[in-house]
């Protein structure tokens, strides 16, 4: 992987913005790896996926291309967190949407099946969604209840006879309406715990309506779900989603994953600033050659590498099994409120043609928005640390 060099870009040192050299932590086989699925994702993903954005179309084309190389098993794989992490960054820089498509995917749906799933749940299910073949979505949020899910949850399971039947709606789900399988969470009527049951979407009483005119994460398929009288057999109930404790890890870990999101977004923001001010001319010169120019890019570039170097000493908790909700927390409303400054400011640098996607700018500006709210809000993030580091809830 290379490091700082003047062969890039129009002679440009540092053309992949690394100066941290943070893939150089990597060991060789990974960063050869990075290297490759990097160039797949700049020279395909990328410019493909801003005509899927403008049109909220799902590219199923390209998904497939990256189930190709991988990007749905990074969960089993047996990559290290660093790598991973990097894959999420290297996705949100090619385009935020599929970032959030892989890592929904890898965290929420391969994860809880992995984790908390049955043999026969994980041989049916796994092989299929290790390569992008089938997709599920992880319905969890409800219309009235977001932030105070696990306490507000309205979806309900009951028994009848052998059978569970489930009955409730969902709002905000990831590939609702083209998922073959929805990890659905309800709340138990007998016992009052929150369990998460295999829905497979043809299954008589599902239905899903795509939310549509989002103003981010257009080629993610969000979705309303309606549960009407669902009926499934026991062995569709994870038997390891016996409450919704059991979902704390994964959904900790999909709340540190926004992190690297955030970071690679920010990337993405710096990519396209740093090229536009070179090519653009005003008053005889490059918009590059500008002070105030100049500084914006570097604040850009900060911001991201701050961001990065917190997302890989996370990733080191993780791999020493000390990562806890409250550094998670953290890391999301950090590196989301710094990605909102950075897109800001990429989209100032672009003048007028910062307004239209065409020049991708303003779709990350768009996108920077879903990130700061989804898998916790900035706020509800900031009184998590808050709670820690003074013992007082301030948000019940």
């Amino acid at each position: 992987m290379p490091g700082p060099s003047h062969g890039g870009p129009a002679g440009i040192p540092y053309p992949d913005a690394d100066l941290l050299h943070i893939v150089r932590l990597l060991p060789p086989l990974e960063q050869a790896r990075y290297a490759d699925i990097r160039n797949y994702l700049q020279s395909t993903v990328r410019p493909a996926s801003i005509g899927y954005w403008n049109r909220e179309e799902f590219p199923r084309d390209v998904v497939a291309g990256m189930g190709a190389r991988g990007l749905g098993e990074l969960q089993l794989d047996g990559s290290s967190a660093l790598f991973k992490g990097l894959m999420y960054v290297e996705l949100a820089r090619a385009d935020v949407s599929l970032s959030a498509l892989a890592g929904i995917h890898n965290e929420l749906i391969v994860g809880t099946i992995h984790e908390l799933g049955s043999d026969e749940q994980k041989r049916r299910w796994l092989p299929g969604l290790r390569t992008f073949a089938q997709l599920g979505a992880f319905a969890l949020t409800e219309p009235a209840h977001g932030s105070d899910i696990s306490r507000g949850l309205e979806t309900t399971a009951r028994r009848d006879g052998g059978e569970w039947v489930l009955n409730g709606t969902k709002r905000w789900i990831g590939n609702g309406t083209i998922a073959d399988v929805a990890l659905v969470w309800a709340r138990d009527t007998a016992d009052g715990h929150l369990k998460c049951f295999l829905v497979e979407t043809d299954r008589p009483g599902y239905s899903a309506a795509r939310i549509e005119h989002k103003i981010g994460l257009r080629i993610m398929q969000n979705a309303d779900i309606r549960l009407e009288d669902v009926r499934l057999p026991e062995a569709n109930l994870l038997p390891g989603a016996s409450s919704f404790a059991s979902a704390n890890a994964l959904l900790r870990d999909s709340r540190a994953w926004v992190g690297w999101q955030a970071a690679g977004i920010q990337f993405a923001a710096f990519d396209v600033a740093r090229s536009y001010t070179l090519d653009r001319r005003q008053f005889g010169r490059e918009l590059a050659g500008f002070q105030l120019v100049q500084q914006q890019l570097a604040d850009i570039l900060g911001n991201a590498a701050a961001s990065l170097a917190l997302m890989v000493q996370l990733a080191r908790l993780q791999e020493d099994g000390l990562l806890e909700m409250v550094q998670a927390a953290m890391a999301k409303a950090t590196t989301t409120r710094l990605a909102r400054a950075s897109v800001a400011m990429g989209r100032s640098l672009l003048g007028g043609n910062g307004i239209t996607s065409d020049h991708t700018m303003a779709k990350l500006f768009a996108d920077a928005e879903i990130l700061y709210t989804y898998e916790g809000t900035y706020e509800i993030n900031s009184l998590l640390v808050g709670r820690a580091v003074t013992g007082i809830q301030a948000f019940t």
